[in-house]
Parts: structure tokens; sequence; C-alpha cells
């Protein structure tokens, strides 16, 4: 086992707490309880979690990062075991606080006394605490855990929080001051969340990590390595933003185990809560049914999408093609359309620039917002360009338009008869706006009201002059 040494831990306003242990102690199901969401995948089968898992957490007032780690062993059988390990280590190094969690089940084990011998020399405060103590006669498991020497060893069960009232307490004494003024920044910012989505060994994980420039994800060649959703925050073009790297995302008739459609069901709300989405098309493999149903479902909840073929240096021969590549993808994706595509390496890290360029195009339409002045010059010049079909032997009349929301841009267009604007031409106007405002890789949703031509005609009704203040006079009287 490596030596751990002690780092400064990155800039960041909250403390961190990093929760290190065994495989199986019940590090996840404390990390769930800390953040109140089950963001970590708990599972019986030991492993489960691979890499750094973070989540904000508050705890008698006080916020902090909670980090959720794989499972410590002596003999990593795997250079799959051995990356692991080194996500325990870098969140010890980061960490301002740790907690060491033992498994009062199993009993204390080797393991237990090299990592605690280990943590001696790093000068930060340590704590340990004996998991799945639910029970009184089961606290009489505590005590052979002081073997490690620790002067103070805390009972615990994370699954029904017996016992973390006081563990939290000591732990929360132990964090550093938070600067002043950070708890406002944190409530102001509302970063842009980019996933980064894909089918399995789509090479995510290690886009993922070129991009942050650290392991921030286990990489390896089996599929399904990444479980969890991991948060990453990221600063793109100056902006603060997070980057999620999800799991691999399957056929239904494939997916066989539990554990791997927690996996799939936790990538799906990851793409659910995003903002962006950074597709990733297996270049070497070539685009699939299953590209097209994942691709269908980021389209209909309304995300920003750029379109990435990874491996483009595995590609070899005719298919190497760039222009006829990006033809057969929209072809094959004619409701992906609107979304740029870059031919990409993540490994090699070519082809970077210009996917991140397509992301800040595709960022800021997402979150366009343009004056009602202009929207309505538009759409007076779009209408002009081609009238809509008649409805009912009757002329469709578009009144006026307004945008009434953004992320994605969503503008409110006022006709006569809403039923009259056909799908066909509603495509037609999403087009136009898209070339004329210039929208790149955001959804653009058109809500049509109806409103009456008398209405429009009506003049406004005055009240004569004094005919208020007389009224007032009455009132008091």
């Amino acid at each position: 086992m490596a030596k751990i040494q002690s780092a400064p831990h990155p800039s960041r306003d909250l403390p961190v707490l990093a929760l290190v242990g065994r495989p199986n102690a019940g590090k996840s199901t404390l990390f769930n309880r800390l953040i109140r969401e089950r963001k970590a995948i708990v599972d019986p089968l030991p492993g489960v979690t691979r890499d750094r898992n973070y989540g904000e957490a508050e705890w008698d007032g006080k916020k902090f990062i909670v980090v959720d780690t794989g499972g410590f062993e002596l003999d990593p059988e795997s250079p799959l075991d051995e990356a692991v390990q080194g996500q325990a280590r870098s969140a010890m190094e980061e960490a301002d606080v740790i907690l060491y969690l033992l498994d009062g089940k199993a009993g204390l084990s080797p393991v237990d006394r090299e990592v605690a011998r280990l943590l001696r020399p790093i000068h930060k405060p340590v704590f340990f605490a004996v998991n799945k103590l639910d029970t009184p006669p089961k606290e009489n498991l505590l005590y052979e855990f002081y073997e490690l020497g620790r002067e103070e060893i805390f009972p615990l069960s994370a699954e029904h929080g017996l016992g973390l009232s006081e563990l939290m307490d000591r732990m929360v004494k132990s964090f550093p001051a938070i600067p002043e003024g950070s708890e406002d920044k944190e409530a102001k910012a509302a970063p842009l969340s980019i996933a980064i989505v894909g089918r399995p060994n789509a090479g995510k994980s290690t886009l993922v990590n070129r991009l942050l420039g650290y392991e921030r994800s286990v990489v390896d060649a089996i599929p399904g390595t990444t479980r969890d959703a991991l948060d990453s925050p990221f600063v793109l073009g100056g902006d603060p933003c997070l980057l999620v790297d999800t799991a691999g995302i399957r056929r239904r008739a494939r997916v066989t185990d539990g554990l791997e459609r927690h996996s799939v069901i936790r990538s799906l709300r990851s793409v659910d809560r995003s903002d962006l989405v950074v597709y990733l098309l297996d270049g070497a493999e070539g685009v699939t049914d299953q590209d097209a149903k994942i691709l269908s479902y980021i389209a209909q909840r309304g995300k920003g999408l750029v379109l990435a073929v990874n491996k483009w240096d595995l590609v070899a021969g005719e298919e190497r093609n760039a222009r006829s590549y990006r033809e057969r993808v929209y072809w094959k994706f004619p409701f992906v359309d609107f979304a740029p595509l870059v031919l990409i390496s993540g490994l090699k890290g070519e082809g970077l620039r210009e996917m991140i360029a397509a992301v800040k195009r595709v960022a800021r339409s997402y979150q366009l917002k343009v004056q009602t002045s202009r929207l309505n010059e538009t759409l007076r010049r779009i209408v002009r360009g081609h009238s809509p079909p008649l409805y009912r032997g009757r002329e469709v009349k578009f009144f006026y338009t307004t945008q009434t929301a953004v992320r994605p841009p969503t503008f409110t267009v006022f006709v006569n008869s809403p039923g009259g604007v056909t799908p066909a031409y509603e495509r037609y106007l999403i087009h136009q706006w898209r070339l004329a405002l210039e929208i790149e890789g955001a959804p653009l949703r058109l809500v049509f009201r109806a409103r009456r031509e008398e209405e429009k005609k009506s003049p406004r009704i005055k009240r004569p002059k004094g005919r208020d203040k007389e009224m007032k006079k009455r009132r008091k009287k």
C-alpha cells in the first residue's frame, strides 16, 4: 500500500470531509445520510464505489463538502483496484478532516491496522468510527478496535443514524473557518451543469479526466467501470460550471443485475438535472440504435447538446472522411440536427479545443435572452417569408411574441387560432428563428396562446380626469 501524504486541498470555500475505510464498511450509506439524498449506490456487494463522489452537506448550520471513496485493501489484485485506492488517497490529501469507518460486524482486520499506521503522521484531524453497531449488545464489539492505539473511537450505525450526532458534533468543531461572504457566494451561484453521457466504454471518464487535468474518475478497459454520477467543479470560459461523469447506458435487455440498473437510473437522472449534455459517440463502433434512444431522451427533456465522436484516432480508411461521417450521423439522428458535431480523441486530447468552443456556443444559446422588439421584428419577417396555411377556411394571424423562459429559450406566441399552427409550420418557425438569432445546440420551445383579433383592436377605456379623486373622497366619507 502506497504511503499517504498530506497535501493542501484545492481552492474551495467549504471544508471537506473524506469518508474512507475498507470495502462494504458503510461509507456510501453514511454519505447518503449526510447529504440527505440517495446519490451514492448502496449495495451489499463489496467494491461498488470506485470513484470519489462529492456532495454538499450541512450540520448544525455549518455547510461542508463530504467525499465518498472506494474501499482500501492490502494487496490490490488488479490495476482497477489500484486506481480505486488511488482515488481514496487523493480524497484524503484534499480533505480538511478524515473519517475512517470500521466494520463492526467484520471486526478488526490487517487492513485497518495498516491504514491506521499510515494515518498517524497526517497533520489534520482524523476520526475513527465503528459502523453497524445498531443494537446495545453489539456495542461490546467496539472494544477490540482500541488495539489501533486511538484514544477515542465512536460507535455508529450509519443506516439508522445511531451515534451520528456525537460524531458529527466533534468533527464539525474541527473544520477550518469558512471565509466571510463565501456562503452568500455559494447561494448566488447557479453553475451550468454539463453531463458527459454515452454508451459503456465510449470514453466518458477518459474525457472528464482530460478536461479536468487530473484523475477524477477511474478509467479501465472493462465496460461499466463508472457506476455513480460524479460531479466536478469546472471553469468554462471564466464561468463556473459542474462537470458530471455518468455511467454508460446500455439497452434495457442487456442490463442484467440490479447494481447496473441503479447506475443507469442515476445516469438518466443526471441528464434530467443537467443543462447541457456532451454525448459521446464511439467513432470506432459507429452509431447505433441505442445512441438514437438516448439522444431522443435528451432532446425530449430540452437539454443543450453537443455531439462528440470520440476515438476518432482509431477510425481508418473510408470511414475517416469527416464530412461523410457527419452526414451519416445527422441522417441517423435528424431530431438533433441542431446540435454541433465535433471529432475528438479524449485519450490523446485531439479536438478538445473545438469541443470546448462548441460547448461555449451552446451554453450561450441555452441561456439566450432576446429583446421583445427584436423577437417581434423577426417574427414578422419570418411570417412574411412564408405564411401559415389556412385553418378552417380562416387566416392564422400572429399578433406578437415575448420570451417567457431561458434554459432553454422559450417564446410565447399570441395568435388568433393556436390549433391552426401545424407541426410543419412550427418546425419552420423554429428553424428560421435559429438562423436569425444564431441559436446553436439548444432546443427552442414555442408556446402558442390564443388572442382574439377584437381584443387587439378594442380601444382602452379611459376614465374622466378627476374621477379617481372624487371616488376617494366619497370612500373617506
